[in-house]
């Protein structure tokens, strides 16, 4: 697909030309326009070329995701720092707001709990149908899960699952999997506010440029 001029930095194309020729022949291959975008940005943002094959990807997750986008929908962070990754591609394509969960968190953590779980309970409430970005806290995933499980707030639009760490976040992961939930999963340790932000600008960046193709 023609990129638009001035779309992309050359440092970003160059990058993206290194990573492909760089994996293993067939690396990319079944995977879906917006699939393929998604893992090169990750690969890109991380340095890491294992992740081709640590990424996962329900069925029409990403269509999905580019559908919500387009739409507007809200984007929901459990963190500050990721939404600071993703509020300047949303800006710059479809206006979407961007915000953490810690913005409804209360000031101190609650005893044996955090605040991005409390925040993501009153995030969900207020924005329904968003997508929900979690790169941090394994606790807030969880929290999330309960509450779809429970029909206590409608299912997020797409939800991209990478918490960092090792404290309760292989299980977290592994109970996104077993959802039904649209969703893009990095499994294992690996994950952080970095590569979540970038699974998202990958996918703002391709609604955008599928747009701009079809005026």
């Amino acid at each position: 697909m023609l990129i638009p001029m001035g779309f992309d930095h050359p440092i970003f194309s160059e990058s993206l030309r290194l990573i492909e020729a760089a994996l293993p022949e067939g690396a990319l291959q079944g995977l879906s326009v917006p699939e393929r975008d998604v893992l090169l940005r990750l690969i890109h943002s991380s340095g890491d070329l294992s992740l081709v094959s640590g990424v996962s990807f329900s069925p029409q997750a990403c269509e999905r995701g580019l559908r919500a986008l387009s739409a507007q929908v809200p984007i929901l962070t459990d963190t500050a720092m990721a939404a600071a990754a993703v509020a300047p591609m949303a800006r710059r394509t479809f206006g979407n707001v961007v915000r953490s969960v810690l913005d409804w968190a209360p000031e101190q953590a609650p005893k044996g709990g955090t605040r991005a779980a409390l925040g993501m309970q009153e995030a969900l409430r207020s924005h329904p149908g968003a997508v929900v970005l979690i790169g941090s806290a394994p606790t807030a995933l969880e929290l999330l899960l309960e509450q779809v499980r429970s029909s206590q707030v409608a299912p997020p639009a797409l939800v991209i699952g990478m918490p960092v760490g090792f404290v309760g976040v292989a299980e977290s992961k592994a109970h996104l999997a077993a959802s039904a939930l649209p969703q893009i999963r990095l499994d294992g340790s690996r994950g952080g506010a970095g590569l979540v932000g970038a699974a998202v600008n990958a996918l703002l960046r391709r609604a955008w440029l599928d747009q701009a193709a079809s005026a």
